[in-house]
């Protein structure tokens, strides 16, 4: 059975990720442009907040999708807990070395824990549009959360092959699905999702 007080808890730690993403997104993409230590800290340190707190929204959607195809929605779980936590490391990394400067490989080398953003991005990504057609088949959740799910992944999927093979930040296949991801579509969809599982844990 279905727990209200965990859809109210993975709720929240959606909302918050949901916030946290979109300040990642101010931090890395404004901030870092006009103070890059304080944009490297600041992003840093929202990457893995929301790393983190991804883990409680992603869990009660899991168990939302349960009755519509269990072995599925376990498989997106497991991606999806490993990619938040890549991201997870990944911001605590880069925090670290943020706060207390150290001897460490070329800043352009890839992450040996998440190289090119595999699991904050890839990993992620392809949970996330797991997730969005479980959404959509199901009656459990909105449908539109479905398809905004599949449009997030395809998006951070997109982001982690342009920074594979492009490589420069300021080219248009990286820039426009990190705007569109960072400001618009990955916020909405937590925070959404937060809304929605808060709503229905009250009516029951």
């Amino acid at each position: 059975m279905r727990s209200a007080s965990f859809d109210r808890l993975g709720g929240l730690c959606a909302i918050l990720a949901g916030s946290a993403g979109f300040l990642y997104a101010v931090s890395f993409l404004i901030v870092a442009r006009t103070s890059p230590d304080a944009g490297r800290l600041w992003s840093a340190l929202f990457l893995m907040l929301g790393g983190l707190l991804s883990t409680g929204a992603l869990t009660a959607v899991y168990e939302r999708l349960r009755p519509v195809n269990d072995p599925a929605a376990l498989w997106a779980l497991l991606l999806g807990i490993v990619g938040v936590m890549g991201a997870a490391i990944h911001g605590g990394y880069d925090l670290a070395a943020a706060a207390h400067p150290f001897v460490a490989a070329s800043p352009d080398a890839p992450s040996q824990v998440d190289p090119r953003g595999l699991l904050t991005f890839g990993v992620t990504g392809v949970a996330l549009m797991m997730f969005g057609r479980l959404i959509t088949a199901g009656a459990v959740l909105p449908r539109g959360l479905g398809s905004l799910a599949v449009l997030q992944g395809a998006l951070l999927v997109l982001l982690y092959l342009g920074r594979l093979i492009i490589l420069a930040p300021t080219h248009p296949v990286i820039v426009i699905p990190a705007i569109v991801s960072g400001f618009l579509a990955g916020p909405a969809w937590y925070i959404w999702l937060g809304l929605v599982l808060r709503l229905s844990a009250k009516g029951e």
